[in-house]
């Protein structure tokens, strides 16, 4: 493991991946990342509250830049003043560093106030 931030990193390709993540790591991972969670089927889960649809809105759109930047694509879903957000690496069928990093990301774009 790194001792770069998550921020810090960008995401490698999928084909590059070796394996998923051991349950070790993801809880190592998970410790730098607040407010997510494990869900079933291996992924990392997290509920954003903003101050309207609007705002959500914005939220998502930045996501979805981040995510293009980094080529490591999250579930969305947003519901007036919430945005759920799902990651998993999908061409593991289970959780990757990629999924960490992306986590960081979006965490740093959150601004609650928006």
């Amino acid at each position: 493991m790194s001792e770069m931030k998550l921020t810090e990193q960008k995401c490698r390709p999928c084909e590059g991946l070796a394996d998923k993540l051991s349950p070790e790591l993801i809880q190592t991972y998970l410790g730098q990342i607040e407010g997510w969670r494990l869900a079933p089927g291996a992924k990392i889960v997290k509920e954003y509250v903003l101050a309207d649809f609007a705002a959500a809105l914005k939220f998502v759109n930045a996501i979805g830049a981040t995510a293009e930047a980094e080529g490591h694509h999250p579930d969305l879903s947003i519901s007036y003043d919430k945005v759920a957000v799902s990651l998993w690496t999908h061409a593991l069928n289970g959780l990757s560093v990629n999924d960490f990093i992306l986590a960081a990301k979006i965490d740093k774009l959150f601004q609650p106030s928006l």
